[in-house]
Protein backbone atom coordinates (compact mmCIF):
# COMPACT_ATOMS: atom_id res chain seq x y z
CA UNK A 1 0.00 0.00 0.00
CA UNK A 2 2.55 2.40 0.92
CA UNK A 3 4.43 1.83 -2.80
CA UNK A 4 1.28 3.00 -4.32
CA UNK A 5 0.67 6.06 -1.90
CA UNK A 6 4.18 7.53 -0.93
CA UNK A 7 4.52 9.15 2.65
CA UNK A 8 3.80 12.85 2.71
CA UNK A 9 6.40 15.25 4.54
CA UNK A 10 4.04 18.35 4.38
CA UNK A 11 1.03 18.10 6.49
CA UNK A 12 -1.90 20.48 5.96
CA UNK A 13 -2.06 21.72 9.51
CA UNK A 14 -0.93 25.35 8.75
CA UNK A 15 -4.46 25.81 7.33
CA UNK A 16 -6.24 25.07 9.91
CA UNK A 17 -4.10 27.38 12.42
CA UNK A 18 -4.26 30.14 10.14
CA UNK A 19 -7.83 30.03 9.84
CA UNK A 20 -8.63 29.65 13.60
CA UNK A 21 -6.15 31.85 14.38
CA UNK A 22 -7.85 34.95 12.65
CA UNK A 23 -10.97 34.02 13.34
CA UNK A 24 -10.26 34.38 16.97
CA UNK A 25 -8.32 37.20 16.52
CA UNK A 26 -11.70 39.08 14.51
CA UNK A 27 -13.84 37.48 17.08
CA UNK A 28 -11.75 37.74 20.60
CA UNK A 29 -10.43 41.21 19.66
CA UNK A 30 -13.90 42.13 18.71
CA UNK A 31 -15.47 40.96 22.18
CA UNK A 32 -12.84 42.34 24.21
CA UNK A 33 -12.67 45.72 22.57
CA UNK A 34 -16.17 45.95 21.53
CA UNK A 35 -14.97 47.06 17.86
CA UNK A 36 -13.18 49.04 16.03
CA UNK A 37 -16.72 49.24 14.58
CA UNK A 38 -17.49 51.66 11.70
CA UNK A 39 -21.23 51.75 11.64
CA UNK A 40 -23.57 51.68 14.11
CA UNK A 41 -25.86 49.11 13.20
CA UNK A 42 -24.73 46.27 14.92
CA UNK A 43 -26.89 43.75 12.73
CA UNK A 44 -24.44 44.95 10.32
CA UNK A 45 -21.32 43.94 12.26
CA UNK A 46 -22.50 40.45 13.52
CA UNK A 47 -23.27 39.29 10.23
CA UNK A 48 -19.23 40.30 9.46
CA UNK A 49 -18.76 38.31 12.50
CA UNK A 50 -20.46 35.58 10.81
CA UNK A 51 -18.84 35.45 7.73
CA UNK A 52 -15.42 35.50 9.33
CA UNK A 53 -16.80 32.74 11.63
CA UNK A 54 -18.01 30.81 8.57
CA UNK A 55 -14.93 30.78 6.04
CA UNK A 56 -12.14 31.36 8.36
CA UNK A 57 -13.48 29.37 11.75
CA UNK A 58 -15.17 27.26 9.88
CA UNK A 59 -14.41 26.23 6.16
CA UNK A 60 -10.24 26.17 7.27
CA UNK A 61 -10.23 24.18 9.84
CA UNK A 62 -12.77 21.77 7.78
CA UNK A 63 -11.15 21.40 5.08
CA UNK A 64 -7.70 20.95 7.44
CA UNK A 65 -9.92 18.01 9.38
CA UNK A 66 -11.03 16.55 5.99
CA UNK A 67 -7.55 16.19 4.50
CA UNK A 68 -6.21 14.92 7.22
CA UNK A 69 -8.68 12.40 7.59
CA UNK A 70 -8.64 11.14 3.84
CA UNK A 71 -4.52 10.84 4.23
CA UNK A 72 -4.99 8.84 7.72
CA UNK A 73 -7.51 6.43 6.24
CA UNK A 74 -8.47 6.42 2.32
CA UNK A 75 -4.83 7.54 1.41
CA UNK A 76 -2.30 6.24 4.33
CA UNK A 77 -0.17 9.35 3.64
CA UNK A 78 1.36 10.58 7.01
CA UNK A 79 3.57 8.91 8.97
CA UNK A 80 3.51 9.37 13.12
CA UNK A 81 -0.08 9.10 11.95
CA UNK A 82 -1.52 8.39 15.88
CA UNK A 83 -1.02 12.36 17.41
CA UNK A 84 -2.72 13.20 13.51
CA UNK A 85 -6.11 11.39 14.39
CA UNK A 86 -6.52 13.87 17.22
CA UNK A 87 -6.09 16.58 14.43
CA UNK A 88 -8.17 15.32 12.42
CA UNK A 89 -10.79 14.79 14.36
CA UNK A 90 -10.55 18.25 16.29
CA UNK A 91 -9.88 19.99 13.01
CA UNK A 92 -13.11 18.58 11.66
CA UNK A 93 -15.17 18.82 14.50
CA UNK A 94 -14.06 22.50 15.44
CA UNK A 95 -14.77 23.59 11.76
CA UNK A 96 -18.59 22.16 11.68
CA UNK A 97 -19.19 23.94 14.69
CA UNK A 98 -17.64 27.48 13.47
CA UNK A 99 -19.89 26.78 10.32
CA UNK A 100 -23.13 26.84 13.25
CA UNK A 101 -21.71 29.52 15.04
CA UNK A 102 -21.19 31.42 12.39
CA UNK A 103 -24.26 31.19 10.45
CA UNK A 104 -25.94 31.94 13.71
CA UNK A 105 -24.08 35.32 13.93
CA UNK A 106 -24.80 35.98 10.49
CA UNK A 107 -28.93 35.52 10.52
CA UNK A 108 -28.65 37.17 14.31
CA UNK A 109 -30.00 33.65 15.86
CA UNK A 110 -30.45 32.97 19.92
CA UNK A 111 -27.24 32.05 21.29
CA UNK A 112 -29.30 29.96 24.07
CA UNK A 113 -28.14 26.61 22.36
CA UNK A 114 -24.32 27.57 22.88
CA UNK A 115 -24.72 26.75 26.35
CA UNK A 116 -25.11 22.88 25.37
CA UNK A 117 -22.49 23.11 22.41
CA UNK A 118 -20.16 24.06 24.75
CA UNK A 119 -19.85 21.29 27.09
CA UNK A 120 -18.94 18.35 24.65
CA UNK A 121 -16.52 21.00 22.96
CA UNK A 122 -14.70 21.43 26.33
CA UNK A 123 -14.73 17.72 27.01
CA UNK A 124 -13.07 17.42 23.11
CA UNK A 125 -10.64 20.24 24.53
CA UNK A 126 -9.58 18.32 27.15
CA UNK A 127 -9.45 15.11 24.98
CA UNK A 128 -7.10 17.06 23.08
CA UNK A 129 -4.81 18.43 25.54
CA UNK A 130 -4.46 14.97 27.06
CA UNK A 131 -4.10 13.35 23.78
CA UNK A 132 -1.28 15.57 22.45
CA UNK A 133 0.54 16.00 26.09
CA UNK A 134 0.38 12.25 26.18
CA UNK A 135 2.53 11.83 22.62
CA UNK A 136 4.69 14.67 23.82
CA UNK A 137 3.55 17.51 21.42
CA UNK A 138 3.49 20.26 23.86
CA UNK A 139 3.15 23.55 21.60
CA UNK A 140 -0.22 21.42 20.29
CA UNK A 141 -1.22 20.88 24.15
CA UNK A 142 -0.81 24.17 24.80
CA UNK A 143 -3.11 25.41 22.00
CA UNK A 144 -5.51 22.84 23.51
CA UNK A 145 -5.53 24.15 26.99
CA UNK A 146 -6.17 27.46 25.97
CA UNK A 147 -9.13 25.83 23.62
CA UNK A 148 -10.76 24.46 26.99
CA UNK A 149 -10.42 28.08 28.66
CA UNK A 150 -11.95 29.50 26.12
CA UNK A 151 -15.17 26.45 26.46
CA UNK A 152 -14.99 26.84 30.13
CA UNK A 153 -15.42 30.32 30.24
CA UNK A 154 -18.38 30.08 27.32
CA UNK A 155 -20.01 27.12 29.37
CA UNK A 156 -20.02 30.10 32.07
CA UNK A 157 -21.23 32.73 29.81
CA UNK A 158 -24.18 31.04 28.24
CA UNK A 159 -25.72 29.62 31.07
CA UNK A 160 -25.59 32.66 33.02
CA UNK A 161 -26.00 34.65 30.30
CA UNK A 162 -22.84 36.63 31.71
CA UNK A 163 -21.22 39.30 29.68
CA UNK A 164 -18.14 39.34 32.29
CA UNK A 165 -17.64 35.75 31.58
CA UNK A 166 -18.06 36.73 27.25
CA UNK A 167 -15.02 38.91 27.86
CA UNK A 168 -13.44 35.80 29.45
CA UNK A 169 -14.13 33.86 26.75
CA UNK A 170 -13.11 37.02 23.98
CA UNK A 171 -9.87 36.92 26.35
CA UNK A 172 -8.89 33.71 25.93
CA UNK A 173 -9.81 33.76 22.22
CA UNK A 174 -7.39 36.61 21.29
CA UNK A 175 -4.79 34.72 23.38
CA UNK A 176 -5.52 31.47 21.83
CA UNK A 177 -5.41 33.55 18.33
CA UNK A 178 -1.79 34.49 19.02
CA UNK A 179 -0.80 31.32 19.68
CA UNK A 180 -2.43 30.05 16.38
CA UNK A 181 0.22 32.81 14.66
CA UNK A 182 2.92 31.39 16.76
CA UNK A 183 2.09 27.85 15.35
CA UNK A 184 0.97 28.96 11.70
CA UNK A 185 4.65 30.61 11.36
CA UNK A 186 6.39 27.89 12.78
CA UNK A 187 4.74 25.05 10.93
CA UNK A 188 5.33 27.05 7.91
CA UNK A 189 8.55 27.79 8.23
CA UNK A 190 9.94 24.44 8.83
CA UNK A 191 7.92 23.03 6.12
CA UNK A 192 8.46 25.42 3.63
CA UNK A 193 12.19 26.76 5.12
CA UNK A 194 13.42 23.46 7.09
CA UNK A 195 14.04 26.23 10.15
CA UNK A 196 13.53 24.41 13.38
CA UNK A 197 10.78 26.24 15.36
CA UNK A 198 9.04 24.50 18.29
CA UNK A 199 5.94 22.96 17.00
Amino acid sequence: MQDLFPISAFWPIAIGFFGLGVNYFVQGGSGLFNGPRWADDKQKYDRVLGLWGVFLGGFAQFITGTYLMIGLSWFPVYRNAAPLYMAAVAFTAYGIHWFVIGLRKYIGGDTGPEAWMAIPFLILSVLGAVSFGDNGDIPAMILFVGLTLIYLSEVFEKFLNSSGFGKSTAFFQLITGIWLMYLTLGVTLNFANGMHWWV
